[in-house]
């Protein structure tokens, strides 16, 4: 079965306080999109790569593509306003049922081969995998007056991380069900599986710290340390 990555790329930055998407800044002489895109071209287990672009950046990603020699990149398409729309986009542009999707945030460009490797492997098992790290703080459930309500054992708690892998079908027929909701609301795709496939199990990988998303001004500044970190030693 064919494995298909989902780089998604339409988010603006606006928590960053950029003019430029955050995909797209300069970090260490790469755009961080770069860095995500190479990881997945390197990687074996991974047949093909569709990025998910804001459409006024679509030219821009053909551009890194054929200036970085990205064999893998067949299709860049255009998103939408919310992170599902771009979702949904990718599911148009591919049919076959008999094919595993890999949705990655284009921000988070330090995933490991590993991961992406584990997730693919799960595939064989499973119709849906997402990856995670154990939960470190104490999460606090508040009420309305802004006092605990409940303290949830973090033993069974993680933080999401992606990718999200699916086979297709699967992803397809939970959207199509979440669509006829009038009420539907995510914030990434497993979610919409749980929720509209609650049958469905969701196999969990083993995610590293170091998958971090890059959301505010720090993570920037921890990404270029880790990227030249990994220049140096690779020396």
């Amino acid at each position: 079965m064919r494995t298909i990555a989902i780089i998604l790329a339409g988010g603006s930055g606006n928590r960053l306080g950029s003019d430029a998407p955050k995909q797209f800044l300069k970090v260490a002489g790469k755009e961080i999109i770069e860095y995500t895109i190479d990881t997945f071209e390197k990687c074996n287990a991974i047949d093909e790569i569709c990025i998910v672009s804001r459409a006024d950046y679509v030219s821009h990603i053909e551009e890194l593509v054929e200036l970085n020699h990205f064999e893998k990149v067949k299709k860049i398409v255009p998103g939408g306003k919310e992170r599902y729309h771009s979702s949904l986009a990718a599911l148009d542009a591919y049919t076959d049922d008999d094919t595993n999707l890999l949705f990655h945030d284009a921000v988070r460009p330090l995933v490991s081969e590993r991961i992406i490797n584990d997730c693919v492997s799960a595939l064989q098992n499973y119709n849906a995998v997402g990856v995670a790290t154990p939960t470190t703080d104490t999460i606090l459930e508040i009420g309305d007056d802004n006092c605990i309500t409940n303290i949830p054992n973090r033993n069974q708690l993680r933080n999401a991380q992606t990718p999200q892998g699916f086979k297709r079908w699967v992803i397809r027929k939970a959207y199509d069900i979440a669509l006829a909701d009038e009420h539907f609301q995510t914030t990434d795709d497993c979610g919409v599986v749980k929720k509209y496939l609650p049958s469905e199990k969701i196999y969990i990988i083993n995610g590293e710290n170091t998958n971090i998303k890059i959301t505010y001004k720090e993570d920037i500044e921890l990404l270029e340390k880790l990227c030249t970190s990994t220049k140096d030693n690779a020396r």
